[in-house]
């Protein structure tokens, strides 16, 4: 007997599914149609797409059998040279580049002109000035320490790096630990890959998770920034180490189990002109759009012309590069919505259809996100790609099979977040528990999703992580075990709840950000004029969850025990979650998914003994419970308890601010 209840697929539906998308159905064809007519143009119909985008392999510096190879595209430019630590910073002939087709330049040197370590720049002249820049294709990019100044840097040891550890395969559901190398920390300083590799990956892989992705690996001159105003794409942020750390870090995820996605930020770039693209050869239209377009009034940005040939080469390398290089898993696409919209999102509210269409869009950059999906996945067939988008722009992560789709594996759930803090400036009594339900699943069928509780936006300075929205002050001093403090309970039994919620929920993926498994305080906030200059907040306090008499360490429990529930359930993430029970007045919410029996109670005060609600026949055991002596809880439940149906009805005891997680079997 199985009451109605019937387990359904996941699984995308295709994308013409949706009757509101029938009206744009040339719409979508045209832009699968943009796509392989810039596929052709790019490869001039000859050889893939994937070995087009190897322009890191021709441009930049290079060692060959005979010496040394450098070239660099600057069409602006009427002369270049090289000069570095191998000739005292002077312009000698010697080292000047040679103009070819197409606004190429090349310099070739012999075997012994360079060495592993000098520091370079390019000094370009064009037409009415000239200017020292650091080359769009450089590897490796240092600062100096004294006087802050950026260069290139010759990286070419005599033994690179060889990756010993093979590629974990991709999980049936991705659990993402969103990191920064530089906060990773508890010290006040900028953590390296090193310590990083060693102390922070042991303790990711330990919680459960099974992809880290790593925020501002590509190198950025402001330290601030987190990572999102790069300069240097084809070098990773030298203050966290070497190109040879950075891989053996990937090589020691891969041996933990672990997958490495990095944030890919192909929306804009720095202004900086000396080490970043910003008038690169006496022009901002090499790289960037002319005028207001080519400049993000809100970032204070710059903005790639994705309709320009070169820029796209210069694209897609870079995503292959990064794969080829450094051996990564794939990329988590920042900025996607102000990609698309010429509006870049700024004040739009997104309330039809008629919005992913029409003159608003960009369609340029629409087509790069397709042909950079097209790229990744041919490279890497196991590569995962996620877009970061607000808007909901229907086939952004179905299959390029479909028209109008644009390929990326998974997109993430941002309006779940948004739920849960707009939840916390309303009466717990007034929580809307069937918006909080339909919020947590509303996602398109014919896409992936990756849902999250939080991320790092909410606590970047100016904002408060949930724990601290929840607890604020009393985090403070109220936080050691066997304190008796009502918005510490409050705050531990929701922060539990939110996560469960969401994980239970969650479309295909799951996403959390560094220490907020166990309730990381307060803020982030890099070091700045503001501040000082200040690391205290932009580090990571892993001493909370490790001391026992805190109570830090039971959310950081609680966080492992569910995703190990999860884990151990194959077919989850192919399961929709069905709705058993919603009741708004007691705040229950109940919903069952690939056999397992999610129950929240939501309310402030009430309890509900004997609470019952219709079940398929089977033994239910209970398999995780919030309020579990062993997370911080009451205990008021029995661990383990076993129950049966009466009359296709299950009876339970809810405590109020409890979650509960039910596994069913056949007798």
């Amino acid at each position: 007997m199985n009451n109605g209840f019937v387990r359904l697929s996941n699984a995308p539906v295709p994308l013409a599914a949706d009757p509101y998308l029938a009206p744009y159905r040339g719409a979508l064809e045209e832009r699968s149609r943009r796509m392989e007519h810039m596929a052709r143009r790019l490869t001039g119909g000859e050889g893939s797409l994937a070995d087009f985008a190897s322009g890191h392999e021709y441009f930049g510096l290079h060692r060959t059998g005979s010496g040394w190879v450098f070239r660099e595209w600057a069409p602006n430019a009427v002369r270049i040279a090289v000069r570095g630590d191998f000739n005292n910073w002077e312009e000698r002939s010697e080292f000047e580049m040679k103009p070819l087709e197409h606004g190429c330049w090349e310099l070739k040197l012999p075997a012994g002109a360079l060495h592993h370590g000098d520091h370079y720049l390019l000094k370009m002249e064009w037409n009415g000035g000239s200017g020292d820049r650091v080359p769009a294709y450089a590897r490796c990019v240092v600062q100096d320490p004294v006087t802050n100044l950026f260069s290139a840097q010759v990286y070419a040891p005599e033994r690179p790096y060889a990756f010993r550890n093979p590629v974990p395969p991709p999980p049936a559901m991705p659990l993402i630990y969103e990191s920064h190398v530089g906060m990773a920390q508890e010290e006040p300083k900028v953590g390296s890959f090193a310590e990083f590799r060693t102390k922070t990956l042991p303790r990711i892989a330990a919680a459960g998770y099974n992809t880290v992705q790593l925020m501002a690996i590509m190198g950025h001159p402001y330290y601030g920034s987190f990572g999102y105003h790069v300069a240097n794409f084809f070098a990773v942020a030298s203050r966290f180490g070497t190109p040879d750390e950075f891989k053996e870090l990937v090589d020691a995820a891969h041996g933990l189990g672990l997958r490495i996605i990095i944030d890919l930020v192909h929306s804009h770039a720095t202004r900086n002109e000396v080490e970043g693209l910003g008038r690169y050869d006496g022009t901002r239209t090499a790289f960037f759009h002319e005028g207001a377009r080519g400049e993000h009034s809100a970032w204070d940005s710059l903005l790639f012309d994705y309709a320009k040939p070169e820029v796209l080469h210069f694209l897609l390398s870079n995503c292959r590069y990064y794969l080829d290089e450094f051996h990564i898993d794939g990329f988590r696409f920042d900025g996607v919505t102000s990609m698309m919209y010429l509006h870049h999102g700024l004040g739009k509210a997104f309330t039809s259809y008629a919005d992913y269409f029409g003159p608003e869009v960009d369609e340029d950059a629409v087509c790069y996100l397709g042909l950079a999906n097209r790229v990744i996945h041919a490279v890497r067939p196991d590569a995962m790609t996620v877009a970061e988008d607000v808007s909901g722009m229907p086939g952004l992560a179905a299959s390029q099979n479909q028209p109008g789709g644009i390929g990326f594996d998974y997109r993430m759930a941002m309006g779940v977040t948004d739920m849960w803090f707009k939840l916390f400036d309303i009466p717990d009594e007034a929580w809307p528990v069937g918006w909080m339900y339909h919020e947590l699943c509303n996602r398109r069928r014919d896409e992936k999703s990756v849902s999250y509780a939080e991320c790092h936006d909410q606590a970047i300075v100016g904002g408060k992580s949930a724990i601290f929205r929840l607890a604020d002050a009393a985090m403070y001093d109220a936080m050691h075990v066997g304190s008796q403090n009502l918005e510490i309970d409050r705050a531990v039994a929701l922060h539990k709840m939110m996560r469960l919620a969401t994980l239970g929920t969650a479309g295909h993926g799951y996403l959390n950000f560094m220490g907020n498994e166990f309730g990381h305080p307060e803020w982030i906030d890099f070091p700045r004029e503001g501040n000082h200059w200040s690391m205290m907040h932009a580090r990571r306090q892993w001493s909370l969850a490790d001391d026992p008499k805190l109570r830090f360490h039971f959310l950081a429990d609680f966080d492992r025990a569910m995703l190990k529930l999860v884990t151990e359930h194959p077919d989850f993430s192919a399961c929709v979650p069905q709705l058993v029970r919603l009741d708004e007045s007691a705040k229950i919410v109940v919903f069952e998914r690939d056999d397992l029996y999610f129950c929240f109670n939501f309310h402030p005060e009430n309890s509900c003994f004997d609470y019952g609600f219709e079940v398929r026949d089977g033994v239910y055991r209970t398999v995780l419970d919030s309020d579990a002596a062993e997370f911080g809880g009451f205990a008021l439940r029995t661990p383990g308890e076993e129950h049966f149906p009466v009359d296709s009805q299950l009876r339970l005891y809810l405590p109020c601010r409890t979650a509960l997680v039910l596994a069913r079997r056949d007798h």
